[in-house]
C-alpha cells in the first residue's frame, strides 16, 4: 500500500504584494498599448501575495543565464535539505529508507541533477536510485506522484522522497513583452516542497490509481522558448480555457476506479489560475469550497508551479485531514496540455503504530528504585517510555 504522506513546504524569505506588482508593471511599461488588460489580468488571478527567491531589485536585473542558473543552483542548495528533513520526519523515515528520489524542477538546470548532491550531502544510501523529471512544467508535481506510485508497486515497501524546487523568478525576462509574459509575471512565485511516498505504513493518501491525459495538437500553449538569455515562458491565450478538454480525463479516470469524479470527498489539484478552478467546478459539478487549499495556495504564494499540489495537499493535512477512507483526487496540469491524475484514499495513522509510538507519562512525584539506591525526581517531570 503506497501512501503519500504529510508534504514539507519553504519559501523565501521576500515577498511581493499585488500592490507592488500592479506599480510596477505601471512604472516598467508605462508606454504598452495593451497596460490597461495586462493589469486587469493581474489583478483577476487571485494572487495576493509571492515569495522571491532575491529582492525584487535584484529579481528584476538580468545578469545573463550563466549567473542566473547559479543562483538556482546556490539555493537549491541553501534551502532543499531543510525541507527534505522535514518531509522525512513527517514520514518517520530516515535517509536510509528512500530508495528513489524524484527530483522535479522547471526554472533551472543541473547535472548531475541535485539528487545526486542531495545523496552525497544528506546521508542516502549510495544505491538510490535518481529520477529528475525537467519539462513537465507545472505537471510534473502530479506526474512524480504517479511515478513514485509506479515505483512502490513495482517495488512493493519502497520509499520514494519527491523534491520539488520552482524559483519561477529566476525565469523573468525584462523583454518579453507580450500579454501572456505580462500576465506571467504577475502570477508565478518560488517554493520549494517535499514530500515522501510510504511502501507500507504512513499517514495521508493512498494512492490506488494512476492515470495521464494529453490534448492533442496543443503542445506549443504552454512552452519555453530556449534562448541565449534563458527560459522566455510562453503562454497561449486558449490555455484559460484547457479544463473543458481535461476535466472529461478526471471524470474518466474516476470511472475506470468505479468512482464518481463529482462524489469525492477531497481534490487537490494545481491552481494555475482562478479559471481553472471555476471551470473545474463548471465541468465537474463542484462547489468552489471544494478547491479551497488550491485557492488558498494561489492566493498567498501564487502559482508556484510544481510545488503547487505539495503546498495545497499540506493544508489538508494542517487542516486534519478527512475521515479514514474518504476518497479523493490529486492532478497536475501543464505543457503538452498535459494532466497527470491521481485517485487514492485517505488513511489515517493505524492503531499497531499508534499502540507502538512512546506514551509520555507525567507524575506529580515518581520515584525510581535503582538495586544500588533510589532516585527521586522532582514534581512535574515527564518520562517518555
Amino acid at each position: 500500500m503506497a501512501t503519500l504522506c504529510r508534504p514539507a513546504i519553504a519559501v523565501p524569505e521576500n515577498v511581493i504584494t499585488l500592490d507592488q506588482t500592479l506599480d510596477l508593471a505601471r512604472g516598467l511599461h508605462a508606454g504598452h498599448p495593451q497596460l490597461g488588460l495586462v493589469l486587469r489580468l493581474i489583478e483577476n488571478t487571485g494572487v495576493r501575495t509571492r515569495h522571491l527567491v532575491q529582492p525584487i531589485e535584484q529579481t528584476l536585473t538580468h545578469p545573463g543565464f550563466t549567473a542566473r542558473n547559479a543562483v538556482y543552483e546556490r539555493e537549491a542548495k541553501l534551502r532543499v535539505p531543510e525541507v527534505v528533513e522535514r518531509a522525512l520526519k513527517h514520514a518517520e523515515l530516515g535517509a536510509r529508507d528512500i530508495d528513489l528520489i524524484i527530483y522535479v524542477s522547471c526554472t533551472g538546470f543541473m547535472m548531475p541533477s541535485l539528487t545526486a548532491w542531495l545523496i552525497n550531502a544528506l546521508g542516502f544510501r549510495s544505491d538510490t536510485r535518481q529520477m529528475p523529471i525537467a519539462q513537465l512544467g507545472c505537471a510534473a508535481g502530479g506526474a512524480a506522484v504517479n511515478r513514485a506510485h509506479d515505483f512502490c508497486r513495482a517495488y512493493p515497501g519502497a520509499n520514494v522522497l519527491i523534491v520539488s524546487c520552482e524559483f519561477c523568478s529566476l525565469c523573468y525576462q525584462p523583454t518579453d513583452l507580450g500579454v501572456g509574459s505580462l500576465l506571467s509575471n504577475g502570477l508565478f512565485g518560488d517554493a520549494v516542497a517535499a514530500v515522501v511516498m510510504r511502501g507500507h505504513g504512513g499517514t495521508g493518501v493512498h494512492v490506488e490509481r494512476n492515470g495521464s491525459h494529453l490534448v492533442p495538437g496543443t503542445e506549443n500553449w504552454i512552452s519555453y522558448g530556449v534562448k541565449d538569455t534563458g527560459f522566455h515562458f510562453q503562454l497561449d491565450k486558449r490555455v484559460p480555457g484547457t479544463m473543458e478538454m481535461l476535466a472529461p480525463a478526471l471524470r474518466g479516470l474516476a470511472v475506470e476506479h468505479g468512482w464518481d469524479v463529482s462524489g469525492l470527498g477531497f481534490y487537490i489539484v494545481h491552481a494555475g489560475g482562478p479559471r481553472i478552478l471555476d471551470d473545474l467546478c463548471h465541468f465537474l459539478n463542484l462547489e468552489p469550497a471544494t478547491f479551497r487549499y488550491s485557492r488558498a495556495t494561489l492566493t498567498e504564494r501564487g502559482n508556484i508551479a510544481s510545488a503547487v499540489v505539495f503546498d495545497a495537499l499540506a493544508r489538508l493535512f494542517a487542516d486534519g485531514g478527512v475521515a479514514d477512507g474518504t476518497t479523493g483526487l490529486i492532478a497536475g496540469f501543464g505543457p503538452g496540455i498535459t494532466a497527470e491524475i491521481s485517485l487514492g484514499s485517505w488513511v489515517g495513522e493505524p492503531v499497531e503504530a499508534a499502540r507502538r509510538r512512546p506514551r509520555a507519562i507525567s507524575t506529580s512525584d515518581i520515584t525510581l528504585v535503582h538495586p544500588s539506591a533510589p532516585r527521586r525526581f522532582p514534581a512535574g517531570t515527564t518520562i517518555t517510555e
